[in-house]
């Protein structure tokens, strides 16, 4: 019963971010790792199916240069484009940028596959661990940690139904008894 929970939980997860575009958060900002696609209505050229957010953040556009999508949201990035397209190259160009890949969050310790998992919007700690094939018999349910990606290394005690994001590292410890 618990594996078929487990298969539904990574079923339900393995939905194409793209569903989840519309609903994003308008604050997320894009990171090393990070898949976008950037359209230009109208203009195929100036179009991007496929960009990967490399650790540097930069990327070449179509007579705009290098730009820089790390930590901006796709809104600030769209904005750019469209503001550098409407400088002398396209009158009231239609830009749209998606997420359509994140990057991974991690899960470490008392699980039974810990590893690097590509996160979905509103992804919770219990969630995290389900991907990861649940609990080990030696886990303390109890002693779930986060680290925070871009907060060094410090640890955070969490519950179960915290939200996690893009580049966290969870980590559950053993018990001892």
């Amino acid at each position: 019963m618990l594996m078929k929970l487990i298969l539904l939980h990574i079923m339900a997860l393995s939905v194409m971010p793209m569903a989840y575009a519309n609903s994003l958060d308008t604050t997320y900002k894009l990171g090393a790792g990070d898949r976008v696609q950037i359209s230009v209505y109208g203009e195929a050229e100036l179009s991007i199916n496929d960009l990967y957010i490399s650790t540097s953040g930069r990327f070449d556009y179509p007579y705009l240069g290098q730009l820089t999508a790390l930590n901006k949201t796709p809104e600030q990035l769209r904005k750019e484009i469209t503001k550098g397209l409407e400088q002398g190259y396209l009158i009231d160009p239609k830009v749209r940028v998606s997420v359509i890949g994140f990057r991974s969050f991690y899960v470490n310790g008392e699980v039974k596959k810990p590893g690097g998992y590509e996160y979905q919007p509103g992804l919770t700690v219990d969630k995290a661990i389900a991907l990861a094939g649940g609990f080990t018999d030696r886990a303390a349910r109890n002693k779930v940690y986060v680290t925070k990606a871009g907060n060094g290394d410090t640890k955070v005690k969490v519950r179960l139904s915290t939200k996690i994001s893009p580049g966290d590292i969870l980590v559950i410890e053993e018990s001892f008894f």
